[in-house]
């Protein structure tokens, strides 16, 4: 059964979380292995996804994710890094593949390397979050699109490696 929902929480540490479903009922389960497949090792709370689902004894369970988007409360948000930066810049920026070098949550950044250099690119938790993300782990696989900008090279989006192959 395809589903339209809203992750309620994901907790990457614990390798699973919940969506809610658009028309209501039971949370879905939403397991860290399910979310890999798709080739995301985290979500962003308030993330829309379109799921594929099953029926358990242990309740609704998300068998495949097919497409998510990033929250909507993030959108509206001007990031200071890219005030100053023109939108068509931004969007013109290649998608490069990258890996990450190391992400901390609370301090809200991190880096990744762009295959082929060894410049580090720096990542935001808000460029994070808009793109879908609650996290990232050394070594994991990425796309991300870079700029030229206040702090050197920075990532202004984040997908997932399987996603941006697709596009």
């Amino acid at each position: 059964m395809l589903v339209y929902g809203s992750v309620k929480w994901f907790d990457p540490v614990k390798g699973f979380g919940f969506v809610v479903a658009d028309e209501g009922g039971a949370d879905i389960l939403l397991h860290s292995n399910v979310l890999r497949n798709y080739g995301q090792n985290s979500v962003a709370d308030g993330a829309r996804l379109r799921i594929k689902v099953q029926s358990t004894e242990r309740g609704v369970q998300a068998l495949e994710v097919l497409e998510i988007e990033p929250p909507q409360s993030f959108d509206q948000v001007a990031l200071a890094d890219f005030e100053d930066i023109d939108p068509e810049i931004i969007a013109a920026a290649p998608v490069e593949a990258a890996r990450v070098k190391w992400f901390d949550k609370a301090k809200g950044f991190g880096f990744a390397n762009v295959y082929g250099s060894s410049d580090d690119v720096f990542v935001h938790i808000e460029v994070l979050r808009r793109s879908g993300f609650a996290d990232l782990q050394p070594g994991e696989a990425v796309a991300i699109r870079v700029i030229d900008g206040k702090r050197g090279r920075m990532a202004t989006e984040v997908r997932s490696w399987e996603s941006a192959v697709k596009h």
